[in-house]
């Protein structure tokens, strides 16, 4: 059979790239394989064929991680088969989405959906890259209107170099591989996307980078980026579909007179500059309820009702971004450097391990971090296999956070994003497992949200591990920032950015960082994309609103406590030859069982190394337990007294018993001076003794009571 392939092949970064088309998936719009190092992807793109009654355009990513691709069975053990996505799935998915959805015409109403299938991975070359650049193509030859195409690159900054798309291997060598510490220099892990003159998508993670070498790094990525884009261009020149021609929501010019004369006499700006969120939110609605009685009583149908309210958010978008690019007028009256009023508290829950509250404006964020013993580790299963989190950090958006009512339940698509980015500006601040044995879980309730839940969540993070007593490396706060544009390339910076300027605005930029460089930088937008000035206006801003957040967190509380908290598990760290590792454990576990049996440890966890670190829920059961330990494992010496009861009686000798699985023999001419007839006239069962050791071969010792009192 003649699969009619079309493949087409480059190089990027010293890995060969190619895409490839053919009759396979051939009942999609679009369907390419796409090729990078030891990376194969395949996507699909398709388009429903009817028009929905819906008031939005209907985007999915499902982005389908395989184990075959890395050759593995995984899964439990009674089902052995992938499951719903997990987090790195749903966050790769969210990647793509952020940068394609922007260059879709959002007045089209037919669902759109990209199938992201992953089919061989090589935990080397970059997938998300490929990912990326396969799906672009499939949208991009294929009949769906799109205004791409587009493409991202990963970049990898050590302090001193700038390289596109490293290797895993080499970013490991230069870059926490866990959050278990960091490089010696200063800098950034980020992925970039977006069109040839614009970006429109990045994640950032960064060791307090510079915002010069940042948009230095991005300026660069748009050449690479341009080059990409030129090179799709000839594929959909010569292999492209011509684009469908497909009816987009469009009221007619009756209706939309109507809505605009009725909303801007005055009564739609008057409710939406109100100060107050709920009064904002009830003045809106009162408004929209108006007009529907007024199209209502005109006798128009529900799907012109429909548009009616698709109409009120366009006039409503137009009046925000009028008023802020003519008057610097926000929906709250403040300027647009300006932070809303901020509150930090820390020690709220008496019995949790930490606990802060973080305030900005309407948004709260009560952050709970709580510390566990060895074991508590979080198991990760993807294609790359079985990886383990020391640090989590989990983000809870409940309904009534906004004043509504909803499903609770398992964390959606929001609750994962919101919280790897928070996660992604805290991780790196967690002190070493050497320094600090503990397993990290930090989960925050947001309470109330008007803007930016994730940024009060990452400064209530950090607040919450100082709290507990986790030495941190340093504060970070965190900064929404956003976006005016206008059609002649005007913009400006909002800095701290709420509901209406978050919903009509034209960028969601956060950030996060120290005072002395960026540690994480999420940004979307809902134009084309940004210009690498805009990029430095963001950043520049976000620095001014962060040093001023990290003021505010100092007061609440300027360093970790010295003391973890009464309520926390103390662990004792203990190095023992790793020749007695099996001699603590026990046949079967039963002696190191007994150990936490007897003491009131909590667990005793045994490297390889010999490493034991002893967890108790107060410092004196932890203690008994090391001792305990530390009895087992002790090395004797010669002429070392030592005591403990007649456990055996030999016809040539006596057996004591001076530690937790240690003995030894007093052989009957060491019983005494002189000479003994038999065992029992010196010594007796159960008798308590003391000896000095003579011998010690092959943890066989020698005893004498000879010379030692009794």
């Amino acid at each position: 059979m003649d699969l009619q392939k079309k493949i087409f092949k480059t190089e990027f970064a010293g890995q060969p790239l190619s895409l490839e088309v053919s009759t396979l998936a051939h009942q999609a719009s679009g369907a390419v394989i796409g090729k990078y190092g030891g990376n194969t992807v395949l996507v699909t793109a398709v388009m429903g064929n009817e028009d929905r009654d819906i008031d939005y355009f209907p985007l999915t990513v499902d982005y389908e991680e395989r184990f075959y691709a890395a050759g593995k069975i995984l899964g439990s053990r009674f089902v052995r088969r992938e499951g719903r996505p997990g987090e790195e799935a749903i966050l790769s998915g969210r990647m793509i989405d952020r940068t394609v959805r922007p260059l879709f015409d959002h007045r089209l109403r037919r669902d759109v959906q990209l199938v992201v299938t992953i089919l061989e991975i090589d935990n080397e070359s970059d997938l998300e890259f490929i990912t990326l650049m396969t799906a672009s193509t499939a949208l991009a030859i294929s009949d769906i209107p799109w205004n791409g195409p587009v493409a991202g690159v990963k970049m990898l900054f050590d302090g001193k170099k700038l390289t596109f798309n490293a290797k895993q291997s080499d970013i490991k060598a230069v870059w926490p591989a866990s959050p278990l510490g960091e490089p010696a220099e200063k800098g950034f892990l980020s992925f970039v996307s977006g069109t040839a003159e614009k970006i429109n998508m990045i994640e950032l993670e960064g060791i307090d980078a510079d915002e010069t070498e940042i948009a230095k790094a991005y300026d660069l990525a748009q050449k690479e980026i341009a080059k990409l884009i030129d090179w799709q261009k000839g594929i959909i020149k010569e292999i492209g579909k011509p684009k469908v021609n497909v009816r987009l929501s469009e009221p007619d010019a009756k209706l939309v007179k109507t809505v605009r004369d009725y909303l801007l006499d005055g009564k739609l700006e008057k409710a939406m500059y109100t100060k107050d969120k709920g009064e904002q939110h009830r003045k809106l609605a009162e408004v929209q309820e108006g007009l529907k009685a007024l199209l209502t009583a005109e006798g128009r149908d529900e799907k012109e009702l429909m548009l009616a309210n698709h109409l009120f958010e366009t006039v409503t978008d137009d009046l925000v971004h009028k008023k802020i690019l003519e008057s610097e007028t926000r929906p709250d009256g403040r300027k647009l450097d300006e932070i809303r009023d901020l509150h930090a508290e820390v020690g709220l829950l008496q019995r949790a391990h930490g606990s802060a509250l973080f305030i900005r404006g309407e948004t709260q964020a009560l952050v709970v971090t709580t510390i566990a013993p060895p074991g508590a580790e979080q198991l990760m299963e993807s294609m790359r296999g079985l990886n383990e989190r020391r640090f989590m950090l989990h983000y809870n958006f409940p309904p009534y956070s906004t004043g509504e009512t909803g499903r609770v339940g398992a964390p959606g698509r929001r609750e994962i994003g919101h919280g790897a980015l928070a996660e992604k500006a805290v991780k790196n601040l967690i002190p070493s497992e050497d320094e600090f044995p503990y397993v990290i879980r930090v989960v925050s309730e947001v309470l109330s949200s008007n803007g930016s839940s994730s940024q009060a969540t990452t400064c209530g993070a950090v607040l919450s591990l100082m709290d507990a007593g986790v030495p941190i490396k340093k504060p970070v706060a965190g900064i929404a920032m956003g976006m005016m544009t206008g059609p002649k390339g005007e913009y400006k910076v909002l800095t701290d950015i709420q509901g209406p300027e978050d919903h009509y605005g034209d960028m969601d930029f956060k950030a996060a960082g120290s005072a002395d460089g960026v540690r994480a930088v999420q940004m979307d937008v809902k134009i084309d994309g940004i210009t690498n000035q805009m990029l430095i206006d963001g950043l520049a801003q976000a620095k001014k609103a962060r040093l001023e957040i990290l003021k505010v967190m100092n007061k609440a509380l300027a360093a970790p406590r010295k003391e973890i908290s009464q309520y926390a598990p103390v662990i004792l760290r203990l190095d023992i030859n790793p020749d007695k590792i099996g001699l603590v454990i026990g046949p079967g576990g039963k002696t190191i069982n007994s150990i936490i049996e007897t003491t009131g440890a909590l667990t005793i966890d045994i490297e390889q190394t010999g490493r034991v670190l002893i967890a108790g829920p107060n410092k004196e059961k932890a203690q008994a337990a090391l001792e305990a330990v530390q009895s087992m494992v002790k090395e004797y010496t010669i002429g070392e007294i030592v005591e403990g009861p007649i456990v055996r009686i030999l016809e040539f000798g006596a057996i004591v018993e001076f530690g937790p699985e240690q003995d030894g023999m007093i052989h009957v001419s060491e019983l005494k001076e002189g000479f003994v007839k038999k065992v029992e006239d010196v010594v007796k069962l159960g008798q308590v003794v003391k000896a000095k050791i003579i011998k010690s071969d092959m943890g066989k010792i020698g005893l004498s009571m000879k010379g030692v009192p009794q």
